[in-house]
């Protein structure tokens, strides 16, 4: 069975790998630069405003959330990465901690890549696309603020984003997101769905 995303709840954060709560069922995580929007994905996929925490302030969450939607099912909000003014030595423990979750928790079900849609695949954006070729990981690309651009002029970015990872030989689902008007709620959820039932995800554009 499906949760019900409306449901979510906060949970827990972990500052490092070994804080982390117990393996248990299964988890989908999320991704991205520092003010791709990522944590107003999640709260437009539960349709819940403040449940991960946005900020003017890129940079800000330097902790991993974790959101319950039920007792075998976890959303987890991963540290922003890619701000320029976040000090080095921070940088490199987001990095490693960020590493050790995604090579060693064997709960994880797939990772959702948050990008803006009109600055895509940044070079930290393929640093973690690297890091789930080498786990295997699912991996679905969610490219946010399409609501900045024309249906053409977002398709066409959908589609070159596409295009790249496949030449990289990188298997991966890409859709248009935009928080402001729910659009891609449905598609992003069904991915969202198949991870939690073990099944490969069906994207639509």
């Amino acid at each position: 069975m499906t949760p019900d995303y409306t449901r979510a709840a906060f949970f827990t954060s972990a500052a490092q790998f070994k804080d982390l709560p117990p393996e248990a069922g299964r988890e989908v995580a999320f991704a991205g630069r520092s003010n791709a929007g990522k944590s107003s994905a999640i709260n437009t996929l539960c349709r819940q405003k403040g449940l991960a925490r946005t900020s003017k302030t890129p940079g800000r969450t330097q902790l991993i959330n974790f959101f319950s939607l039920d007792g075998d099912h976890r959303l987890v909000d991963l540290p922003g990465y890619g701000y320029a003014r976040v000090p080095e030595a921070v940088r490199r423990r987001w990095g490693e901690t960020m590493a050790a979750y995604l090579g060693r928790r064997q709960s994880l079900s797939g990772l959702i890549l948050v990008m803006d849609i009109r600055h895509p695949l940044t070079e930290h954006d393929w640093q973690m696309v690297g890091w789930t070729q080498e786990r295997a990981l699912p991996l679905h690309v969610l490219l946010t603020k399409a609501d900045k651009l024309k249906r053409g002029p977002a398709l066409n970015t959908v589609h070159q984003v596409a295009r790249a990872l496949g030449e990289a030989g990188v298997e991966a689902t890409v859709q248009p997101f935009s928080a402001l008007r729910g659009q891609g709620v449905d598609d992003a959820r069904s991915v969202l769905d198949a991870w939690f039932l073990g099944e490969a995800p069906q994207a639509g554009e």
